[in-house]
């Protein structure tokens, strides 16, 4: 592997049924790479729906194209009865012993309390992603290290769980560590157990929940791992509110906004913070000591223990919401009833939150033509970046 593949990560966040719009930037790369090109990544970083999406790519690493077109068909083909387990009884179950375990210091016997059950997802997983193949991938030099990003609940510390080509040691700084390991279908389950949506799920006999929540250097974990150049993807378009939107809105919707907030728009900033404004926050960071990078002498950043990286960031230039608001009527009754109630309608200003749990394969097809249109459109940049050479003809077998 190349120095320059090998010290460049990919890096997914999380961010539920958004995961999709990951798939398509993945497909548009694989187009994009000279006929037979490898693995562009040394270090695949995920979290959630983001640590789904690294796992097929470093375990099919041998074969990027292959790993693409696995994603692919895994996304394109998804409903939420492949994720979760659907049905008012099941709903309704699920809410009698949340409400249980108010009277019982908020713990219920047996299974963790969680609104879904989400076995089907780990079923899914089980058949489509093959760790055992990871050991080997890595000893070939496909890919170098996978980490995978969970929230231990009893502490919590954000810990990336890793594997990698060599014997690196774990790190633990403030409110986040790193661990080596082998990894497993648990870690995966634990990462994108979405809190109070998802149960959580035991490792090392120690409860972890979705990687998300609390991350706050999310770029940390590659740069750990050795990484010098990042292409990040996220999965929101954060337009700066400039109140045009707005005048433009007709008089229902302007109503809609001065009403009392429903338990999904609250919800819904609620995920987006844990999903998008890390990511953000820490990219900016980024910036700030690359440009301070810039105005030192390089024994001065070797005191200081400042690196300059390499950064590319692909986002939506949709808005993710309002595609949410149109599929809303793809899910299930159980779960349309369950949205309506709550707010997480397109009147009700809660599409935010359904955009996360909305695992339906026109939704996430919408979202894959986006990311793949949108990476496309950087082509250049891209290539450049990546270091494809552009004298061979792309990939254009997926």
């Amino acid at each position: 592997m190349s120095t320059n593949r090998s010290k460049t990560a990919l890096i997914l966040s999380g961010g539920g049924a958004r995961g999709a719009y990951q798939v398509g930037v993945l497909k548009a790369i694989a187009q994009l790479q000279p006929r037979g090109g490898h693995n562009p990544f040394g270090i695949v970083c995920g979290t959630s729906a983001g640590a789904i999406n690294a796992s097929v790519l470093a375990c099919e690493s041998d074969h990027y194209g292959h790993a693409i077109n696995k994603l692919e068909k895994l996304w394109s083909n998804l409903d939420s009865r492949k994720i979760h387990r659907v049905g008012f009884n099941q709903l309704m179950k699920s809410t009698l012993r949340i409400l249980a375990s108010f009277f019982h210091q908020g713990i219920v016997e047996g299974k963790p309390v969680a609104l879904l059950d989400n076995e089907p997802l780990r079923q899914l997983l089980e058949e489509q992603i093959d760790f055992s193949k990871l050991d080997q991938r890595i000893q070939n030099g496909d890919v170098m290290a996978l980490s995978i990003t969970a929230l231990a609940y009893h502490s919590g510390v954000n810990v990336s769980f890793f594997q990698a080509s060599k014997q690196l040691e774990g790190w633990r700084r403030n409110q986040r560590s790193g661990q080596p390991t082998l990894l497993n279908h648990n870690h995966l389950m634990a990462s994108s157990a979405l809190p109070a949506i998802f149960p959580p799920v035991q490792i090392q006999g120690r409860y972890f929940g979705d990687g998300a929540i609390r991350q706050s250097a999310p770029l940390s974990t590659a740069l750990h791992l050795g990484a010098n150049r990042l292409f990040v993807v996220g999965v929101s378009h954060n337009p700066t509110e400039d109140g045009t939107k707005e005048q433009n809105d007709n008089n229902a919707s302007r109503q809609a906004a001065l009403a009392t907030p429903s338990f999904a728009q609250i919800a819904g900033h609620l995920f987006n913070s844990s999903f998008i404004d890390a990511m953000d926050e820490d990219l900016e960071r980024l910036e700030r000591l690359n440009l301070l990078s810039q105005h030192l002498s390089e024994e001065a950043l070797k005191t200081v223990q400042i690196q300059p990286v390499e950064v590319m960031t692909i986002t939506p230039s949709i808005r993710i919401d309002e595609i949410a608001a149109n599929h809303i009527s793809d899910l299930p009754l159980s779960m349309r009833t369950f949205f309506k109630s709550i707010g997480a309608t397109r009147t009700g200003g809660g599409a935010s939150m359904a955009s996360y749990l909305l695992f339906e394969s026109g939704f996430c097809n919408e979202l894959i033509r986006a990311g793949y249109q949108d990476t496309m459109a950087r082509e250049t940049e891209i290539v450049a970046f990546l270091d494809f050479n552009t004298q061979n003809t792309p990939n254009l077998s997926t």
